[in-house]
């Protein structure tokens, strides 16, 4: 019975912030809508959520096992639902920035809480990895459900109005069963003991990564790729609203299209990869992303969905722009899993915290370039604009299959 209280309680944990992390382009779109904030500004609110998961999650990684998996993950639940109350009554720009900077450092004590106390209900690899996916299953879940739950609080007859906030009161209560569900489950205290002078060697150890040329091209493409998909993922809402017209519950709900992609797309490909090489899948999955992009968007300027009330009722090119997350989903864990796995064992936690800071900046950086390209030109510029990123990317990706194939490199990574 153990195992399970705390299974329920690591997985509803991780529920409640997949809401609310992957709630950013809905509140961009609502911010531009009812706080008269522009696109540029609104943009920063990616930053506020990416850049304090990488801060956090660097200096809290040694201080964690101190004070307990358990007392940490009480502190992040408690810290977002007092958020969440406040919220509808701060009702201002500067509150998101708030709200979003406060779940970012949450999520980071969380997910390293999360990570550690997997072992605890766990006996082998085979068990550990069940567990990890099912948690993550979850995750996307939420990331699903989450478009709906903010759509079903939104009024399309007063754009203006702020009582879709009210939202936030159904989420404080989710974050509190949450939290009532790890207050009941029993998380053990770490044994082991960090040495302080843990996270200063750690840091040493990311910046002594970053010398080497295989890592180096890592770090680019994995960057490349979170500034397409937090590009895309971030402000297809607002795309959905202002540039096909469509009203502001249906703009969320068809977004959710997107997340299903990514995880319908990461599903196929783990099939895929029994029978194809990874570099020819990813080739594969960068082409057809470009591909889309130029056949879907010029038929995006025909599409007027103003009189439209269902998502059932969307013009076929509005479903095509989200399916560009199936061929997207592949990339980002495939590029992982061979850095990983190209480098010594004791290395992979400094290289995890390389990914984890370069992805929050390449999840900002995509923010805010399509934001300042759709508020100063349009939707389909900012859109079109990703096809940057992936001919880079097809050359980044190159070059890193051509080094994992050189033993100096492998031989220099694996030191």
């Amino acid at each position: 019975m153990k195992p399970i209280t705390i299974t329920i309680a690591l997985a509803g944990s991780y529920f409640v912030f997949a809401i609310l992390l992957n709630s950013v382009g809905t509140v961009i779109l609502q911010a531009i809508n009812s706080l008269d904030v522009s696109k540029t500004q609104a943009s920063v609110l990616e930053g506020y959520k990416d850049l304090s998961i990488a801060i956090m999650s660097f200096f809290v990684a040694s201080f964690i096992p101190r004070i307990g998996y358990k007392i940490a993950m009480l502190m992040a639940l408690s810290l977002v639902a007092v958020m969440c109350v406040l919220m509808p009554s701060i009702a201002e720009f500067y509150g998101f920035k708030l709200l979003f900077a406060v779940i970012g450092c949450s999520f980071a004590m969380m997910k390293i809480a999360v990570y550690s106390v997997i072992g605890q209900v766990t006996d082998n690899a085979n068990s550990h990895s069940a567990l990890l996916n099912t948690i993550e299953g979850v995750f996307m879940l939420g990331v699903l459900l989450g478009y709906w739950v903010f759509s079903g609080f939104i009024d399309n007859n007063n754009a203006q109005s702020n009582d879709w906030l009210n939202v936030y009161y159904l989420l404080a209560v989710m974050v509190g069963v949450a939290l009532l569900a790890v207050l009941v489950a029993p998380i053990k205290t770490p044994v082991i003991r960090v040495s302080a002078g843990a996270q200063w060697q750690a840091f040493v150890a990311m910046l002594k990564l970053t010398y080497q040329p295989l890592v180096l091209i890592f770090i680019i493409s994995a960057f490349l790729y979170v500034l397409i998909e937090q590009g895309v993922g971030t402000w297809l809402p607002t795309f959905n609203n202002q540039v096909l017209k469509l009203p502001v519950d249906v703009s969320i709900q068809l977004a959710s299209l997107f997340a299903a992609a990514l995880a319908l797309g990461r599903l196929v490909a783990g099939q895929l990869l029994r029978f194809i090489n990874w570099f020819s899948l990813l080739l594969g999955c960068l082409i057809a992303m470009a591909v889309l992009v130029l056949l879907v968007l010029p038929l995006t300027h025909e599409v007027d969905g103003s009189q439209i009330s269902s998502v059932f009722d969307v013009p076929f090119a509005a479903y095509m722009l989200p399916l560009i997350g199936f061929f997207m989903a592949p990339l980002y864990p495939l590029l992982n899993s061979v850095m990983l796995s190209s480098l010594a064992k004791h290395q992979h936690a400094a290289m995890t915290g390389l990914i984890v800071v370069f992805s929050a900046l390449g999840g900002t950086t995509g923010s805010v370039i399509t934001g300042l390209v759709f508020d100063k030109f349009s939707g389909q510029y900012a859109f079109y604009l990703t096809l940057v990123p992936i001919g880079l990317l097809l050359v980044s990706v190159s070059i890193f299959k051509k080094m994992t194939l050189q033993p100096q490199y492998l031989a220099a990574s694996a030191s």
